[in-house]
């Protein structure tokens, strides 16, 4: 564990894309077109927010502006490479030149996705498989240029060129990219959040605290990475409850957009055992990621216990915690869920004993195990997640 924090080790890192941030921070939409050159712009968005106002309100600006602007609502919840397949054939009927990424995590990855293929004409997706050799003989021009807008806190997915995307022959939630087709800005317009309903503003908020912690904890040297995920969980931590019992509390929104993006761009670090096993889960059930996720967590801590420990001290005071101790954090980590209305297992969402096995071995080889501070084999994995579905906090 110390080696791999010592600032011995050499290191590869990378910062943020541009980024506009403000209440009507939309508004810069046509400007940011203009100066990526994108005269035919197209959005991809989730099925969730497809009837949305601002959906509307964003096509007609830029349609005003003389940027003929097309639309792909067909995003599903969690993603699938059939989806992106429909939209990448959307995109080219359309005769578009750039991608506007609009909605939650699905709709963002989802348009990150249809990036991937929408200039070539492989049409499919695992091409840009994340656990295989990066693709030889592409350049950024191979790629649409994607501006990013989410509508959700929680994700962080609009720094990322990387997209979570289900398998649909595998059954699997797979992770796609390539390191030229990173987006090329983003919007953060917490009016856009202001609609969100109170439930899915603790799921996704709850994301983002997560994607701060799993990222601190992965034992590497990275301290971008490591300030991005303490500020996060600070302006995360003290503004959630806000956000989640008053939506239209403007400063509250927009500090969960702020520590949601900064959380992303900590999690360039890596991931864990949540997400490992989330991922599955949801691949499986169609779970809500947010959710499966925050279910998960508390058992996840308790298996990392030993290996996080010893790092807390940052992370208790970004919390506002009276000590730094395991038991204090975890117990605020389960009282927040407690606040928040969180399921206390993943029965609650349908997950079944039945299936563990089979999420186990698919969780084994997700990316995100491999950062967890903690080694985990299949029987480990198993436990876990017969925990989490009994009872996954006290």
């Amino acid at each position: 564990m110390e080696n791999t924090l010592s600032a011995l080790n050499p290191q590869q890192w990378t910062v943020p894309l541009p980024i506009e941030y403000g209440p009507g921070a939309r508004a810069k939409l046509v400007e940011l077109c203009r100066r990526f050159n994108i005269q035919r712009p197209f959005i991809v968005t989730d099925q969730g927010s497809l009837n949305l106002p601002f959906v509307a309100e964003l096509q007609q600006n830029l349609n005003a502006a003389g940027l003929a602007c097309g639309l792909f609502g067909g995003i599903e919840p969690n993603p699938t490479d059939t989806s992106v397949l429909e939209g990448a054939q959307a995109y080219r009927a359309w005769e578009a030149d750039g991608v506007i990424a609009l909605g939650g995590g699905s709709g963002l990855d989802g348009a990150k996705a249809i990036a991937l293929i929408a200039r070539q004409q492989r049409c499919n997706v695992w091409a840009f498989d994340f656990d295989k050799p990066v693709p030889a003989g592409f350049v950024a021009a191979d790629f649409p240029p994607v501006i990013s807008i989410p509508t959700t806190a929680g994700t962080g997915a609009e720094t990322e060129s990387t997209a979570m995307v289900t398998d649909t022959r595998r059954g699997i939630k797979g992770c796609v990219w390539h390191p030229h087709a990173r987006p090329a800005a983003v919007i953060l317009d917490p009016e856009l959040t202001q609609s969100l309903s109170a439930n899915l503003t603790a799921w996704t908020g709850f994301d983002a605290i997560i994607h701060a912690l799993e990222a601190y904890f992965v034992p590497s040297f990275n301290p971008l990475s490591d300030g991005a995920a303490l500020q996060a969980l600070d302006l995360l931590w003290n503004a959630i409850d806000t956000a989640v019992h008053d939506g239209r509390n403007l400063e509250a929104r927009g500090k969960m957009l702020i520590g949601s993006c900064l959380a992303g761009v900590a999690f360039l670090k890596g991931l864990g055992l949540v997400h490992a096993l989330s991922h599955m889960v949801g691949a499986t059930y169609n779970t809500h990621h947010g959710l499966t996720n925050a279910i998960i967590l508390p058992v996840v801590l308790r298996f990392n216990q030993q290996a996080i420990s010893a790092r807390l001290k940052p992370v208790s005071q970004a919390l506002d915690l009276p000590d730094s101790g395991f038991e204090t954090f975890y117990a605020a980590i389960c009282q927040k869920l407690d606040s928040l209305n969180i399921p206390k297992s993943l029965s609650a969402l349908g997950v079944q004993h039945v299936d563990v096995p089979v999420i186990a071995r698919k969780a084994l080889a997700d990316p995100a195990r491999a950062t967890n501070p903690c080694d985990s084999s299949l029987e480990q994995l198993e436990a876990l997640l017969t925990q989490a579905i009994d009872r996954a906090r006290d």
